[in-house]
């Protein structure tokens, strides 16, 4: 297992579980797509490879976005927010993004327009 750089490390505020919010951003248009976790190593596997790569908190495991559905996300930038406790990886995504089959996980519940 590789380790994420000290210096990012250190700038992350995780929750109890070791955890920062992750929002996925679509490059272009600005559109989120959805939120989900990361751990060190999920976040060290995105910088490093350019596929988002997540933690699932239900599997309790890792996941790349796609591994299963096809439907990837290409990591273009990866940005800390001013407290640490949440990046926002701005990506190219492959397909929905929702594992629903919506294009965002964001597109059947507005509660106010």
């Amino acid at each position: 297992m590789t380790t994420l750089d000290e210096a990012v490390a250190a700038r992350l505020k995780r929750d109890a579980d070791g955890l920062v919010c992750a929002v996925a951003q679509r490059k272009g248009t600005g559109e989120v797509l959805m939120v989900a976790w990361m751990n060190d190593e999920a976040l060290h596997r995105t910088l490093t490879t350019r596929r988002a790569t997540y933690f699932s908190r239900s599997r309790n495991r890792l996941w790349e976005k796609g591994e299963s559905s096809g439907h990837t996300q290409h990591v273009h930038e990866v940005r800390l927010d001013c407290d640490g406790d949440t990046v926002l990886l701005v990506v190219d995504q492959e397909g929905p993004a929702c594992h629903t089959g919506a294009a965002t996980c964001f597109d059947d519940d507005v509660l106010l327009t």
